[in-house]
């Protein structure tokens, strides 16, 4: 336990908590060093099925931390090099967890914060949650989240609001993808959970690989070679354990026993 982030574990799920309700849960160093070393171990722990990022407060994630931001203000280009960077590890390690992540948006969620929902494979929200990717109004972009914000939202909804830094309701997230469902804010955890359950019901190497099966399909530029590493890739899979006992449990009726 920290006083900026929390990590709780009930069976194979585990919820990666931001604790600084005070600070909106904004980003510094610190945050950004635990996040990244907490989404590594959960990453390597063959005990996890599923990730919940989720926080405490009134807000999601405002971004970047005031003092932080202060302090990196008056430093060294290089130091803000290193800086981003770490952040920019952040961002990339939870979005290649290679477990299913769901991103629980229960309020405000600027900056870095919409950098963190665009990085989950699942994101729910609530009607009063705002976004906004507001770097432009400082004379600066969203740079390091700019990946996964634009396979998010498409890049003609990226050049609007990283230009425009204007806030969008819960309604403009789900209409641009950034959000899969908007819930009220007593349905929200049964909503979440509704999702844990679909997962923990899939096969667990199927549900952790559906992300790097996206990513291949998005890499390729030639399609006869993309078909034959599918082919190559649903045969291995019909032929494992898990492809076994999955299909097995279909044609017998039954539910599927993972391992």
């Amino acid at each position: 336990m920290t006083d900026s982030m929390l990590l709780l574990r009930d069976g194979p799920v585990a919820r990666l908590r931001l604790t600084r309700p005070a600070l909106h849960n904004a980003f510094d160093a610190e945050l950004i060093e635990r996040l990244t070393g907490a989404l590594q171990d959960i990453g390597t722990d063959a005990t996890v099925r599923v990730l919940v990022l989720e926080a405490e407060g009134t807000s999601f994630s405002a971004g970047a931390d005031l003092n932080w931001m202060r302090s990196m203000a008056s430093a060294s280009e290089e130091d803000n090099r290193i800086d981003s960077l770490a952040l920019a590890r952040l961002m990339r390690t939870l979005d290649e967890l290679p477990k299913p992540s769901i991103a629980r948006v229960h309020g405000a969620a600027f900056g870095g914060g919409v950098g963190l929902v665009a990085c989950c494979d699942i994101a729910i929200g609530v009607p009063e949650a705002k976004f906004g990717l507001t770097e432009s109004r400082l004379g600066l972009l969203p740079a390091v989240i700019s990946p996964y914000v634009v396979h998010a939202i498409g890049a003609r909804q990226a050049r609007r609001y990283f230009a425009t830094a204007a806030i969008f309701d819960a309604a403009e997230a789900l209409r641009i993808g950034l959000l899969h469902e908007v819930v009220p804010a007593e349905q929200l955890d049964h909503a979440v959970q509704r999702e844990i359950d679909l997962l923990l019901k899939a096969g667990p190497l199927a549900a952790a690989g559906a992300k790097s099966l996206v990513r291949s399909v998005l890499a390729h530029a030639n399609g006869q070679l993309h078909d034959e590493e599918n082919a190559a890739l649903i045969a291995r899979l019909r032929v494992s354990a898990e492809g076994q006992e999955g299909l097995s449990a279909f044609l017998d009726k039954r539910k599927p026993v993972w391992n």
